[in-house]
């Protein structure tokens, strides 16, 4: 008999401190892989155990549910009180505060070039609307003065012609400028012991990482929560020609920084030194960490996510990554040197 109270002991100690690892991975990251639902039916769990307990005189079930009890409590508070969550909301309020005064501001305009990018953004949600936007180039082609009738013309005298503005050109961040893959994948071969190349998963596919006796469900989990790291966006590689490519283009466009930060709102002040680290010829008012990329105002986006194309206004040009070389694109640039080819002739056009 005191062997079996022995036993039971063990099993609550190690049920109820089993908990304690993840309050410390919570307290550390905010804990926004866990479910409020799950904690909250937990917690109710273990109080009916508690309850349970105090009827049946168990001392074993009583105090390791009252301390299981204490512990899941503990975990709720700090997942709501974490600053990551309070930034993640934060950010997301000023995201749609942001986007409405865009959208007033926009819509309040009176200029003809606010009223020509209004017509364009109406003309391409319409049926093929692919077939009727009008060329790059024609876009920028400065429009003449319109005739009213000889005498105005005659008396009026000619207005200077405006010099043409830069076209402006908005980058991502991830696998387009900073290697953010490149970091993943080495993570993944120190833990699972393998060598998997991107060569090899530009051939293969991505799913090449995904045979489940390597990527273990708690291996995924690993994963997925490494750039929630606030340290994982500090120190990533340059991409191959970037640096140099975007500070000769900066001579004769306009360079905007664009990452989808809100996937990561812990990556703000990351991105942000490292940027300034390598990109220092770039003014820091146009570096944009936004969440929706169809709210830019830009001539050109140079992405690896096709999704960011689907409502931006402007031409999208595909960056190619290991997880997109099967994608369809209308353009596509396999490198640094393919995006200058491109913009230097819609530059030129």
């Amino acid at each position: 008999m005191l062997l079996l109270n022995w036993i039971g002991l063990f099993a609550a100690a190690c049920t109820t401190l089993s908990f304690v690892p993840q309050i410390a991975k919570i307290r550390k990251q905010g804990g926004a892989d866990l479910s409020f639902y799950m904690l909250f039916i937990y917690l109710s769990g273990v109080l009916l155990w508690f309850f349970y307990g105090l009827i049946l005189h168990a001392p074993a079930i009583i105090w390791a549910n009252a301390a299981s009890a204490v512990l899941v409590a503990l975990a709720i508070g700090l997942k709501v009180t974490h600053p990551n969550r309070r930034a993640a909301i934060a950010a997301e309020a000023a995201q749609t505060t942001a986007a409405r005064s865009a959208a007033v501001v926009a819509a309040a305009a009176g200029t003809t070039t606010h009223r020509d990018e209004s017509f364009s953004v109406a003309a391409a949600s319409q049926p093929n609307a692919a077939a009727q936007r009008e060329p790059v180039s024609a876009r920028y082609i400065e429009r003449g003065p319109s005739v009213v009738g000889p005498e105005v013309s005659a008396a009026a005298p000619a207005a200077p012609a405006a010099a043409p503005r830069k076209l402006r050109v908005a980058v991502d961040m991830d696998e387009v400028i900073a290697d953010a893959f490149g970091k993943m994948l080495r993570a993944y071969n120190e833990r699972t012991g393998r060598n998997v190349t991107k060569e090899q998963i530009a051939r293969e596919g991505i799913g090449v990482m995904f045979a489940p006796e390597f990527l273990t469900p708690e291996l995924k989990i690993e994963l997925d929560e490494l750039p929630h790291d606030r340290s994982f966006f500090g120190d990533l590689e340059l991409m191959e020609g970037a640096q140099e490519a975007l500070r000769a283009l900066s001579k004769d466009f306009e360079i905007f920084i664009a990452s989808a930060a809100m996937d990561v709102p812990s990556s703000f002040d990351a991105k942000y030194q490292w940027l300034k680290q390598y990109f220092p010829f770039i003014p820091q008012s146009h570096y944009i960490f936004c969440g929706d990329k169809s709210i830019l105002n830009a001539d050109f986006l140079v992405d690896d996510r096709p999704r960011h194309f689907e409502h931006f206004r402007g031409t999208g040009i595909l960056f190619t990554a290991p997880h997109n070389v099967n994608r369809p694109a209308k353009l596509r640039a396999n490198n640094w040197r393919d995006v200058v080819c491109i913009l230097e002739e819609a530059r030129a056009a």
